[in-house]
């Protein structure tokens, strides 16, 4: 089991995030903070749990900027269900999904690259997530699509796709599997 602590600057909206994680063995856990600026100045306190084969088992998230704090405690249950409380978010809408993703993070990328193995090759591969804004913390279903594009020493360049926002990018991960670059969200540092 790898233990890393990782820093991204991110570029727009303008902030940065730290993170401890731990990662091997199928599981991935962290905690982390972010700070952002967009659209309102806002702190993102956060601990992320999976269970085996990277599957999101919970994310719990507390933001707060001026004058507001909101949290957000989001579980996957062994069933395939999803729970939620703190905000306002169908939840069916979710049903299925295995993974969460935490948005302006790069973290969240790694869970479904590394339980398919696109460090090495393969894809494209089309996944549902529990896509989290911020800072409101609205859980809404989004479509992503990644794909193994090539090595570049010792890092994997993966394709990402998200159909909900129109948007692609390569993103750059470690041999651990930890997203190093996100071109338009952040690159470690």
């Amino acid at each position: 089991m790898a233990r890393r602590s990782i820093v991204w600057v991110k570029d727009d909206p303008l902030g940065a995030e730290f993170a401890d994680v731990s990662i091997g063995r199928g599981r991935l856990t962290a905690t982390g903070l972010a700070i952002g600026s967009r659209p309102t100045g806002y702190r993102l306190d956060y601990k992320l749990e999976t269970l085996a084969g990277y599957v999101t088992s919970g994310l719990l998230v507390v933001a707060r900027g001026e004058g507001w704090q909101r949290k957000l405690d989001l579980r996957r249950l062994r069933s395939g269900k999803w729970s939620v409380s703190g905000t306002r978010s169908d939840m069916s809408a979710v049903e299925g999904a295995l993974d969460c993703d935490l948005a302006w993070s790069p973290l969240t990328n790694s869970m479904p690259v590394l339980r398919h193995g696109l460090l090495e090759g393969g894809g494209p591969i089309e996944f549902q997530m529990a896509w989290v804004s911020v800072p409101d913390l609205r859980v809404i279903p989004s479509i992503q699509r990644y794909r193994f594009m090539r090595k570049s020493g010792k890092f994997s360049i993966v394709r990402y796709e998200s159909s909900s926002r129109d948007f692609v990018a390569d993103l750059t991960f470690d041999q651990d599997g930890l997203c190093v670059n996100y071109p338009g969200i952040g690159r470690s540092v």
